[in-house]
């Protein structure tokens, strides 16, 4: 296998070589057995062993081995204990979640902070087979059924390839020692459901069923590089923009394609959303209607789906009285500032110019609320403040989260668009205050 292992890495994955390698380890046989390949290939690596501590003593005896395989190896070991079941309960994730979530993000700052150039973890053929079964009971697109890449981003794995009856054979035949987890044996885990009932099933029935499933994977690639090619395509046409807002799609591409369903689940899947004759709907839907997924909101407004984050970064207070003899005053949106000034300059977005005389307590800044009247500077009439922020074909994010400053209940200004006329600066304005938001 060693021999192997060095043709592998020669036609698939030569860039490692003379690399500085991080390698994931466990302390059970994959991890160790790659940790000997490794080893054997003279290549550049340090071990990085995760203590989820589960499994009470068992736990602390596969680090101490860790540490004693780091020793015999002259490695260079790092280990991280964990509070996993606490991490679990907080961010509500199963066991096995949280241990996956804490283990890469510490390899990931682990590696970025002592810049390792790649991560290698020993996941095997097996663990591909088990991992496209998983997605396949689950439901999945394509892209779930493509099984676990050879390299993302900065993780290599260089095991893919081999079965795990070939990892055995290699350790037996070479004694080399690996740590047994208890819990792989237990079937409480749907992974290890397959990997003892039903895979051996499968290896029966198809002795060459890793052979025909790699073949399988091949062509299943092949197939999601065409979806890709032809997704990209039509993302092209359909994004309008790209900005804090999110990311708005002209609904008209896709309505031209032949299956609007299965580009919709292809452009979004990987934003949360589950109920996908939902997002279909939105392409014939009212203005206004959207679907959310834990941290994704898509929305249609008019000719257009919008995507954007949950996230909103702007709270929604109900009303903050101001008192303006403080100058500078700190707000939901940002810090204004009221000043007595001499002459009057042109108002802006962020600046407005009023008759100071005109204002009366109590002066206030809210979001604005169904029923609000105001007199837009320049123009001739009061308008309601839904009618002025629909005029001016506004995002209904950047509507939700339109302010407006009041004096005695009557709008001075729609924050960062429109003043009041009523307030405006005259010749026979004695006091100028100038109001500014930043």
């Amino acid at each position: 296998m060693q021999k192997a292992f060095e043709e592998f890495i020669d036609q698939h994955l030569p860039f490692i070589k003379g690399k500085k390698l991080l390698l994931a380890i466990s302390g059970g046989l994959d991890s160790v057995v790659l940790a000997w390949l490794c080893h054997g290939l003279n290549l550049e690596f340090s071990l990085a062993h995760c203590n989820f501590n589960l499994r009470g003593e068992e736990s602390g005896d596969d680090e101490a081995f860790v540490m004693e395989l780091a020793e015999n190896l002259d490695l260079e070991v790092f280990v991280q204990n964990f509070d996993t079941v606490e991490y679990a309960n907080q961010n509500r994730r199963s066991i096995q979640m949280a241990a996956r979530e804490l283990r890469y993000t510490w390899l990931k700052e682990l590696a970025a902070q002592l810049k390792f150039d790649y991560i290698i973890t020993a996941h095997h053929a097996d663990d591909n087979l088990e991992t496209f079964l998983i997605n396949f009971l689950r439901g999945t697109g394509l892209n779930g059924l493509t099984g676990i890449p050879l390299m993302n981003d900065n993780i290599v794995r260089p095991l893919l390839p081999f079965a795990r009856e070939d990892i055995l054979s290699f350790a037996k035949s070479q004694n080399i020692p690996w740590r047994e987890d208890s819990s792989n044996s237990t079937r409480k885990y749907l992974r290890n459901k397959l990997r003892h009932d039903v895979i051996p099933i499968l290896k029966e029935i198809n002795p060459q069923l890793l052979d025909c499933f790699h073949d399988t994977l091949d062509n299943l690639k092949d197939t999601a590089d065409i979806v890709e090619e032809s997704l990209n395509a039509v993302a092209k046409r359909a994004i309008v923009s790209i900005d804090e807002g999110g990311v708005t799609y002209k609904i008209s591409e896709f309505k031209k394609v032949n299956n609007p369903k299965a580009y919709l689940f292809e452009m979004f899947k990987n934003f949360g959303f589950a109920e996908w004759n939902d997002v279909l709907n939105l392409l014939d839907a009212e203005t206004g209607k959207y679907v959310i997924s834990e941290t994704h909101k898509l929305l249609k407004h008019r000719e257009f789906l919008i995507l954007s984050e949950l996230e909103t970064s702007i709270p929604k207070i109900e009303l903050q009285t101001l008192d303006i003899t403080e100058g500078k005053i700190a707000t939901a949106i940002g810090t204004i500032t009221f000043e007595k000034v001499q002459e009057k300059k042109n108002n802006t977005s962020k600046v407005i110019y009023v008759d100071a005389n005109k204002l009366q307590d109590p002066v206030t800044i809210r979001l604005w609320r169904n029923g609000d009247i105001f007199y837009p500077l320049g123009l001739q009439g009061k308008k309601k403040v839904s009618k002025y922020l629909k005029d001016e074909k506004l995002l209904p994010a950047e509507k939700e989260n339109t302010f407006v400053l009041t004096a005695n209940n009557e709008i001075i200004w729609v924050v960062g668009r429109r003043a009041d006329d009523r307030f405006k600066v005259t010749d026979k304005t004695e006091s100028i205050l100038k109001i500014s938001i930043l």
